[in-house]
């Protein structure tokens, strides 16, 4: 079962947002976990799932970014993209950690983020009592991660199993 969090949201939605509250409304909820505040990569993702956030609503799921930052830091990244789904600021990581992010470089990555963390998609079905993680996409670089018309597909082949 995954971990039920409450993070700090700069993005649209309840602020703090929980797991509960974004699957309260959703079949399926997609997590983004981001390296950090400067990686590149991570804000092209957050570009791109913006520029098609319409094929994620057309599918009842909500998409929420999660970030290893301070608020601070994470509120810049809406004031510069105006993203249409949450954007969380998890500054200790715990989130990330709890929902098995990984880092590389084992101690060294576990005291810089900007350095060690790398890219996670996790897709939860919301449509029973409690969420399910059904996929997920541990990324083993910085460019390790599912490009969107793959997420798609993972929430359409789960949206076509037995309904709960």
């Amino acid at each position: 079962m995954p971990e039920e969090f409450s993070l700090p949201n700069v993005g649209p939605g309840p602020d703090p947002c929980s797991l509960a509250s974004l699957a309260a409304d959703h079949d399926f909820v997609l997590l983004l976990f981001q390296r950090d505040y400067h990686c590149i990569n991570c804000r092209k993702q957050v570009q791109q799932v913006k520029s098609r956030y319409d094929e994620f609503t057309a599918r009842n799921t909500e998409v929420a970014s999660i970030v290893p930052e301070p608020r601070e830091k994470v509120q810049d990244w809406q004031d510069s993209y105006d993203l249409p789904y949450p954007l969380f600021a998890d500054a200790d990581a715990a989130t990330g950690d709890a929902y098995d992010q990984p880092v590389r470089y084992g101690i060294l990555g576990r005291f810089s983020d900007f350095f060690g963390r790398m890219p996670e998609a996790v897709l939860l079905d919301a449509r029973g009592e409690e969420p399910e993680i059904v996929w997920s996409h541990a990324g083993k670089s910085t460019f390790d991660r599912p490009d969107i018309d793959e997420i798609l597909a993972e929430i359409d082949a789960h949206r076509a199993d037995a309904s709960p």
